[in-house]
């Protein structure tokens, strides 16, 4: 059997939850800014990693990082506080998948938890040399992650959109 046949253990649809992805960080004075406060692309690593492991566990390949689609900082993130970034693969595509990564602070004395950011990603899942794979399709099952299902596909047809009218733009000059 072909491996890309969709009735291929490693084509099935797969749920949300089978490869979210939780990660755990100590803000030290190394990741902060002079004000003591966690560096922004610190933070966006640690969303990009957490993403990646999450893209990686549903596609079961290796993947690298598309693009950033948004990101939102919340509020302020101090050295001392924990970290935690929690991902899911809201909907996968033929070779690339949208994950949503959100970010919360907790105070590590107080157990007071904050979130402080979101961000969307598309990873594309590729093989040894670097070529596109196909990934398998997620399943939704609960409202919040058919809504994320959903607006997936409308930030990939602003992609689409928006890439189009580049491409006229630069044809013009």
């Amino acid at each position: 059997m072909s491996p890309n046949e969709s009735n291929h253990p490693l084509f099935a649809p797969r749920t949300v939850a089978y490869s979210q992805s939780e990660m755990t960080e100590l803000v030290l004075p190394n990741d902060a800014n002079i004000l003591g406060n966690l560096l922004g692309g610190r933070l966006m690593h640690f969303i990009d990693l957490t993403g990646a492991i999450a893209a990686f566990r549903h596609s079961r390949s290796y993947v690298v990082t598309a693009s950033m689609e948004h990101i939102d900082f919340i509020r302020p993130v101090h050295v001392g506080d924990l970290i935690i970034l929690k991902a899911s693969v809201n909907r996968a595509f033929t070779t690339s998948m949208d994950v949503g990564v959100k970010a919360w602070v907790e105070n590590a004395q107080n157990g007071v938890y904050l979130h402080v950011a979101s961000a969307y990603l598309v990873f594309v899942a590729v093989d040894k040399e670097g070529r596109r794979v196909q990934v398998p399709p997620v399943t939704p099952e609960t409202a919040e992650e058919k809504r994320r299902y959903e607006d997936a596909q409308r930030r990939r047809e602003h992609r689409d959109n928006e890439a189009a009218r580049r491409k006229a733009v630069a044809a013009k000059q």
